[in-house]
């Protein structure tokens, strides 16, 4: 395994240092990400140069987010194929390294299956492992285009649910263009109201144990200019008490058959809340989030993460009195117990929409999302 960090230039914009890209240096070609795990406190960039080290990034959340998490799987399959490793044990090294994240296991049997067909045709693996290269590089391509059309459809349903402009909305977790080959899901609405100067408030979960919230979110809508402000997760109520919130935007990281949406721990309590105030609650995910093999929310593996990060603190590159080098600081007596799973899930009836990238659907009900899946392979065939 090998991977290393390059420092970035302080001045660079969200745009000029994007989450993941693929380069060919002299020496073979490498997968260049943003390291989130360093965010907000300096722009670094880890180089991966193989499957293994991949996974490692997604496993520690260098790497994260639906959507991207599949462009990467993608890549490092080509990345395996490029340099010669083996291209099936990579794959399926790399489709589980996050078990709820379906768009992981998509982006990688994409690539890998593009490697396949080409290498049983042509039997050159040179071509196979350029053909799975293409694959990625198309499913990067894709996923930008669909995050300007679930912007532009997002925004189109908020001015059709909260008429006159001036939104206050919540979100949670992190949805930006650090999860994407776009500018998100979720947040790439809130920033679309925000160009058209309806957005009056972004509010921000920080989003414990890991704060993806206030590392990255804000971090993004700081540098997009946005009127944004932080508030810890248990804050939220008292939001909606007072009436301060009009709609709450979240991704996905898998939408079950039934439309039940597994997101970022956190995310169902905020369901509830909206349900009880009347609060539309709406769900942005690229139709790659959507599962047709999970039936229902009972069977969506969620992903239990280690104790540690709800027992300890830690601050990225702030030295803090106290830690150990890479470690966190102490906030429950040595031994507690945590339950700490990555992930809640949320069921339909909770759910006023799910937003994708071809269109709308609410309410939500098992039929009207394979009715949507279903038309999206008819247009993607013709």
């Amino acid at each position: 395994m090998a991977d290393q960090y390059v420092q970035s230039g302080e001045d660079s914009s969200p745009t000029e240092i994007p989450a993941i890209r693929w380069e060919e240096p002299p020496e073979g070609p490498v997968l260049v990400l943003l390291d989130q795990t360093r965010l907000p406190a300096e722009e670094v960039e880890r180089v991966c140069t193989d499957a293994p080290a991949l996974v490692e990034a997604i496993r520690s959340l260098a790497v994260r987010g639906a959507p991207l998490l599949g462009i990467a799987g993608a890549y490092g399959v080509a990345l395996a194929a490029a340099r010669g490793f083996d291209v099936d044990e990579s794959a399926n090294a790399l489709a589980g390294a996050r078990p709820t994240a379906v768009n992981l296991a998509v982006g990688v049997r994409r690539a890998q299956t593009a490697y396949r067909t080409e290498f049983a045709t042509s039997g050159d693996a040179g071509q196979a492992a350029a053909a799975a290269l293409a694959a990625a590089r198309r499913l990067h391509k894709e996923d930008a285009e669909a995050s300007a059309r679930m912007a532009e459809c997002g925004l189109a349903l908020l001015d059709e649910l909260l008429p006159g402009g001036g939104h206050r909305i919540l979100t949670h977790c992190n949805t930006g263009s650090l999860v994407s080959g776009g500018e998100g899901t979720a947040f790439a609405v809130a920033l679309a109201a925000h160009r058209a100067k309806r957005l009056r408030r972004l509010w921000v979960d920080e989003t414990r144990p890991l704060l993806q919230g206030a590392r990255l979110t804000a971090y993004e809508a700081a540098r997009s200019g946005m009127a944004y402000t932080l508030l810890t997760d248990n804050a939220a109520g008292s939001l909606f008490a007072a009436g301060e919130v009009d709609a709450v935007l979240i991704g996905a990281d898998r939408i079950a058959a039934d439309g039940s949406v597994a997101n970022k721990v956190g995310s169902y309590p905020l369901a509830v809340l909206a349900r009880y105030h009347h609060v539309p609650f709406i769900v942005v995910a690229p139709l790659t989030t959507v599962d047709p093999d999970t039936p229902d929310g009972a069977s969506i593996e969620v992903e239990q993460r280690p104790g540690h990060e709800v027992t300890e603190l830690t601050a990225p590159q702030v030295p803090v009195a106290g830690a150990e080098a890479g470690g966190g600081v102490p906030v429950a007596p040595l031994g507690t117990q945590a339950y700490n799973p990555a992930f809640d899930v949320t069921p339909p009836e909770l759910v006023t929409a799910i937003v994708t990238e071809e269109g709308a659907v609410s309410p939500v009900t098992a039929e009207a999302l394979a009715e949507l899946c279903a038309r999206s392979r008819e247009a993607t065939i013709n």
